[in-house]
């Protein structure tokens, strides 16, 4: 049986239209009551831990990227923060954090922050409860735009490729319509002539 390759979170920027949904959605998933109504009656509120970042004229919904070297795991004096595999989203077990916020220095992503009373840090967890029932995570679910996806990273990794396929067809196209193709004897000189010299013109001394 062929091994599936792990899902993670595909950001695309230029479909972001900054609407925070994503953000409302992580912080409903992550309260005790599950709604929307009961999460803004919560003390303290429950947090989102995805953040949408202005930047360069873009909106960027920013989260842990579950790093399969993750530098917050490699400092955590306490394991607070482990995986059990690479292929698996980096945890947090609230219980061992004392808030040193270690993993917060190191992280590239700025996606680690301290939680509403700063004994512990929030993060990211792949809403890994939602995803064992096959649900996608909460920020993906409510994204109205696609701008957030959770994909496996085989199908990005072909996504691309027909995108750079078809980048390098239209190229190819646009270059007939400008000018012959180059022959690979013309190319390496072998027919005495320059590249694009006309036939029969012999070249100048």
């Amino acid at each position: 049986m062929k091994q599936r390759t792990p899902k993670r979170i595909e950001v695309r920027p230029e479909r972001c239209a900054g609407c925070l949904s994503c953000e409302l959605a992580c912080a409903v998933a992550h309260s005790k009551s599950k709604t929307v109504a009961g999460a803004a009656a919560e003390r303290p509120r429950p947090r989102a831990r995805v953040k949408v970042v202005p930047a360069a004229g873009f909106c960027v919904p920013m989260a842990c990227r579950h790093c399969a070297e993750a530098p917050c795991v490699v400092v955590c004096p306490t394991k607070a923060l482990s995986r059990k595999d690479t292929s698996d989203p980096v945890l947090l077990a609230v219980e061992l954090c004392i808030g040193c916020r270690a993993c917060a220095m190191v992280c590239p992503f700025g996606a680690i922050s301290a939680d509403e009373d700063g004994r512990a840090v929030l993060k990211c967890d792949l809403c890994a409860n939602r995803t064992a029932e096959g649900l996608e995570p909460a920020c993906v679910s409510a994204c109205p735009t696609g701008a957030i996806r959770y994909v496996e990273v085989e199908v990005v990794a072909a996504e691309k490729r027909r995108t750079a396929a078809e980048d390098m067809v239209a190229a190819s196209e646009a270059a007939r319509g400008k000018a012959p193709p180059v022959t690979a004897g013309a190319a390496t000189g072998t027919t005495g002539r320059k590249s694009g010299e006309p036939e029969g013109e012999k070249k100048k001394a």
